[in-house]
């Protein structure tokens, strides 16, 4: 298996908070990787450290073959980083700003334009390469972010909660958008606020909590420790009054779906009972104690 980022044994202290303690990570290249924590669990550090921007205390890392410590040079030539906003100019177009970014990136004019012509036509905007930046949408905007940081072009992509603020289709246009880039071979490395996200994207995830990974695996099997599926109550409007998580078999489901109907029987008319398979908010709930996955935001 051919890795992009091996990070083993990451520790991180900022003052006397330890924000990571013995983190590792194994990424296989040309897959999309999704790391998930509550508020503080490290995300952020965590992805300055695979991009150079911050110096471990402890550890080693390794992203696309090169020593972040070591060898930042070598793998800041192999990386692109997009945040939650990126350095463009609102009065520049969208083909302007490319194009610049292009010639900063030791592009001759022919050459930056030529990428930029790509770019704007493979993230959908190349209706829109003549309007100035302040015109666009935010969908719009965090297209163009990512195709900024694809200017030049990079093994290793990392995406620091891309579609935070975005609609639900906005944020359906970039999870195409980035589907296509592990499609064509590079390896995604991405933060997310949402669980459906990386639910729907990712090929493994990670959860990250206290500065240590607790879980890891492919969305099904971070469900399966869950346990079978989940017996929920609702009343006459859908508004979920409780649910029962089952441990798979007959007998648990069985025991799950009398104590639910012992709370129906008490609750105003018109309560419904129903079966789900486990989610990856579930999985959340279980491993961390924390009960919303939207809470993912953090400060460090």
């Amino acid at each position: 298996m051919q890795l992009a980022i091996d990070a083993r044994g990451i520790r991180k202290r900022f003052g006397r908070t330890d924000v990571l303690a013995g983190l590792d990570l194994a990424v296989q290249a040309g897959t999309i990787f999704a790391l998930l924590g509550p508020n503080g669990a490290g995300k952020t550090t965590t992805i300055n450290i695979l991009t150079t921007l911050v110096r471990p205390d402890e550890g080693t890392v390794h992203v696309a073959g090169h020593d972040v410590v070591a060898q930042p040079d070598e793998v800041k030539r192999r990386i692109s980083l997009t945040g939650q906003s990126a350095a463009v100019d609102e009065v520049l177009t969208g083909a302007e700003n490319l194009v610049m970014f292009g010639r900063l990136s030791g592009l001759s004019t022919r050459a930056a334009k030529r990428r930029a012509d790509e770019l704007l036509e493979r993230f959908d905007l190349a209706d829109a390469a003549t309007r100035r930046l302040s015109t666009y949408s935010g969908g719009m905007r965090r297209r163009l972010d990512l195709a900024l940081s694809l200017v030049v072009e990079v093994p290793v992509i990392f995406l620091d909660e891309p579609t935070t603020g975005l609609d639900t289709r906005s944020r359906q246009e970039l999870w195409r958008v980035i589907r296509s880039l592990a499609d064509d071979g590079a390896t995604v490395f991405l933060t997310t606020q949402y669980l459906e996200e990386a639910d729907l994207l990712a090929d493994r995830i990670a959860v990250l909590d206290h500065g240590r990974v607790v879980a890891e695996g492919t969305a099904d099997e971070l469900k399966s420790l869950v346990g079978g599926e989940v017996v929920e109550l609702r009343d006459g409007d859908g508004a979920l009054l409780a649910e029962h998580p089952t441990d798979g078999t007959v007998h648990g489901l069985r025991g799950a779906i009398e104590e639910i109907d012992l709370l129906a029987a008490a609750s105003a008319d018109g309560a419904t009972v129903s079966i789900r398979r486990p989610s990856l908010d579930d999985v959340f709930l279980q491993i961390t104690g924390h009960d919303r996955a939207p809470e993912l935001q953090e400060s460090r």
